[in-house]
């Protein structure tokens, strides 16, 4: 009957043992402990704690819902819904996910945000940044990317990620992208989130990359475990968005499924002479509704255009610029005076990787093994316009390797 009584307050709906408001979900389920007290204390003197936590327990089990359906259409904000086919209404539903940032059609344009980027980025990045962070109100991730923004240290990029505080609230979590890998119950805590921030990205190469690209691209339920929990299975729709000096590596995932995914943006040096606002963050998030709706723009143009990022060509380049320095079989490959490709030349895979120890030799490399070299040129068989093969005869045996490509640098070894 009490529990009756206090959804009829309090109205609430419990997913997977989670409290939900028409608000989003309960991240502090204390405040709701606080209510339950509020209204027993005068009919309990003994044994008050666990009464309370027993009616919590029991108001959870009244309140049961089954998963909330992820809403692509509609964007939940403060003050009611935004639909993306421009309608607004102030009416208000339970949803997973509501942003802390009301609906302002008439917000002044947020001016100091826009100084600020363009003080951080080229001007050709920053619409790649508007799409993202439009990608980012709503639940879906058929974009297929994750956003890096490198830099030297102290141009104010992670001021950004204040600011997306301030218009998404809990929906945004703030973690590293090595715990979301490595550890077993870090995945949970982005179960109902829309945006991940790392905020100071981990230099360490990350050791495997299944499951960072796996939620990159998610669209079905994934494994979740949360500790004194039986795993279950869970839709995740967030995305990254993460501040480093350096780029995302991987020890041993150099393929091209794992960089496809990034979009690298690099930042402008920061001016020696420049005075830094300790009082920035919070002059940028007062720009919030406004801020809010230059991220639409950014939605409605993704949108518009199938998902699909405007990217630069710098920002192209950076990409390439970390695939080639993770790998440096790549370099090899594109390097001169150790290989040639020539149609009708043949290597044999031991006389090829010979020559690729001595490029690394030459440019002070740590090379990588054999396989990643063989695997290397026979996933890019069409760039190379290279044909693997079993048939290379080299001192009278048959060996492997491939057709299309010669190794130049063979005297040199005798010499050695």
């Amino acid at each position: 009957m009490f529990c009756q009584y206090f959804l009829q307050l309090h109205p609430m709906k419990c997913v997977r043992g989670r409290l939900f408001t028409v608000d989003g979900i309960v991240e502090d389920e204390g405040e709701i402990s606080q209510m339950i007290l509020d209204e027993v204390r005068g009919c309990l003197t003994n044994g008050v704690a666990k009464a309370v936590s027993n009616l919590l327990a029991s108001l959870k089990l009244m309140a049961y819902s089954p998963p909330l359906p992820v809403e692509t259409d509609r964007i939940h904000v403060a003050n009611g819904t935004y639909f993306l086919n421009g309608t607004f209404t102030e009416d208000k539903t339970y949803c997973n996910n509501r942003l802390k940032v009301a609906y302002n059609p008439n917000a002044p344009q947020p001016k100091r945000w826009l100084h600020f980027l363009s003080d951080l980025l080229v001007p050709e990045d920053i619409p790649t940044l508007q799409e993202y962070l439009g990608y980012c109100l709503i639940p879906s991730t058929k974009g297929q990317k994750m956003l890096m923004l490198i830099g030297k240290g102290g141009e104010g990029k992670s001021r950004i990620g204040l600011v997306m505080r301030s218009i998404l609230g809990d929906s945004m979590n703030t973690t590293s992208i090595q715990k979301i890998e490595n550890n077993r119950f870090g995945r949970a805590d982005l179960e109902s989130k829309l945006l991940m921030v790392d905020d100071d990205m981990d230099m360490s190469a990350l050791p495997k990359t299944n499951y960072i690209k796996s939620i990159v691209t998610a669209e079905c339920k994934m494994d979740m475990e949360r500790k004194g929990v039986q795993s279950y299975q869970s839709l995740l729709y967030a995305r990254f968005l993460c501040f480093g000096n350096g780029a995302l590596t991987a020890l041993h995932d150099q393929s091209d499924g794992f960089f496809r995914r990034q979009i690298v943006l690099t930042t402008k040096e920061r001016p020696a002479d420049r005075m830094d606002d300790p009082f920035l963050a919070e002059k940028l998030m007062q720009e919030s509704e406004g801020i809010f709706l230059w991220c639409m723009e950014g939605l409605y143009r993704l949108l518009a255009n199938n998902y699909r990022f405007t990217i630069s060509g710098q920002a192209r380049e950076n990409v390439e610029t970390v695939k080639r320095s993770s790998n440096n079989v790549i370099e090899f490959l594109q390097s001169e005076g150790y290989i040639l490709f020539k149609a009708d030349a043949e290597a044999s895979s031991k006389a090829l990787y010979e020559a690729y120890k001595l490029w690394c030799e030459d440019n002070v490399r740590k090379p990588m093994s054999a396989n990643r070299l063989s695997s290397e040129l026979a996933q890019n068989k069409r760039l190379y316009n290279v044909e693997a093969t079993n048939n290379i005869y080299a001192g009278g045996k048959r060996v492997r390797g491939f057709m299309g490509i010669e190794v130049l640098a063979k005297s040199s070894f005798l010499k050695w």
